[in-house]
């Protein structure tokens, strides 16, 4: 794949493929590794801040938490559907969210921490919302691609060696993936601002530098958060999304998974229940790109029997909501 804008060049992209293998690293270290000044990357990384909508945020990982992932599909009333999707967008356990369907339908992803919260949303809420007429939950059962695994590798724009530089060891720390009440401070910082340094950190939790840089190495190396990166695939001249809804039968189900996570295209791919068995988030950049994409890509798979694509209108969300401008 490769990058299409007359803002920023392949030192942008490539600094946000080294802020996705390691979203914390000093820029000194990414400087380094890049061949170019300290004050260059921090320079550039306030410019994809303020115009490319780059944000470094930690996200708690519902799989490895062995939590509940749905998909929520809602059909609105034209003239609501905006109101619904930014509504959404304030509540924390939700992102990707999404106006498709000519602004008909909201997409969203929902991460629901207990079953309370799910029932509060899935039972109370939205179904008491008049302009919602029809409700599809699909519960997420396999992530092939997304979540830790981020889209930028797929431009290949580091080599080998700088990823190898770049990506940090393995913490030599194991245990069951959780995140404990006295932990709450420490991700809900790091949901704000995934770069936050270590004082930053100690402030917000009133404990000790020493005891945050243990607990966040712990946290992360039970997968139970990792730190994500957001921005405008705009910037890289990949404007238009999709989210499709594959039925693949189910003798082939994990095979075309795992070949749509290997599809530059594809920047999430999950297993999920419902009428579909498999949903995609694709990315393109034009109407011709994804028709191309979905006739050559997809339509070559064996085992793929129906795919429903949804254009997205507009995207309300990603992992972190700006209140819109009125």
């Amino acid at each position: 794949m490769e990058m299409e804008s007359n803002t920023f060049d392949k030192l942008d992209l490539q600094l946000m493929a080294a802020l996705e293998l390691d979203g914390r690293a000093p820029f000194s270290r990414i400087a380094a590794v890049l061949g170019v000044s300290d004050q260059t990357i921090a320079r550039r990384y306030r410019r994809l801040c303020a115009e490319g909508g780059l944000r470094v945020v930690a996200v708690r990982d519902a799989q490895a938490l062995g939590q509940d992932h749905w998909m929520l599909r809602l059909r609105c009333a034209p003239d609501n559907a905006g109101a619904i999707a930014d509504a959404l967008a304030k509540r924390p356990d939700t992102a990707w969210i999404g106006l498709a369907s000519g602004g008909t339908e909201v997409v969203c992803m929902t991460r629901p921490r207990s079953p309370d919260d799910h029932d509060e949303l899935l039972l109370g809420k939205l179904p008491r919302t008049p302009s919602i007429m029809e409700i599809r939950a699909h519960q997420l059962l396999h992530r092939f691609f997304g979540g830790p695994n981020g889209w930028l590798g797929k431009f290949t724009v580091l080599t080998d060696d700088q990823i190898a530089v770049l990506r940090p060891e393995p913490p030599g720390i194991t245990g069951l993936a959780r995140i404990d009440p006295e932990d709450e401070p420490l991700v809900a910082a790091l949901e704000r601002d995934g770069r936050a340094t270590y004082p930053e950190l100690q402030r917000a939790t009133g404990r000790s530098e020493s005891a945050v840089k243990r607990r966040l190495a712990g946290l992360i190396a039970s997968g139970a958060v990792y730190i994500d990166t957001e921005y405008h695939s705009e910037i890289l001249g990949y404007p238009l999304a999709a989210c499709l809804w594959i039925t693949a039968a189910p003798a082939a189900l994990h095979s075309v998974g795992e070949a749509l996570a290997t599809h530059d295209e594809i920047a999430f791919a999950s297993a999920t229940a419902g009428p579909s068995n498999l949903v995609v988030t694709a990315v393109a950049r034009d109407t011709a790109g994804l028709y191309a994409y979905l006739s050559e890509g997809i339509g070559r798979l064996e085992g793929v029997q129906y795919v429903e694509t949804t254009p997205f209108l507009r995207r309300v969300k990603q992992l972190t909501y700006a209140r819109p401008a009125r």
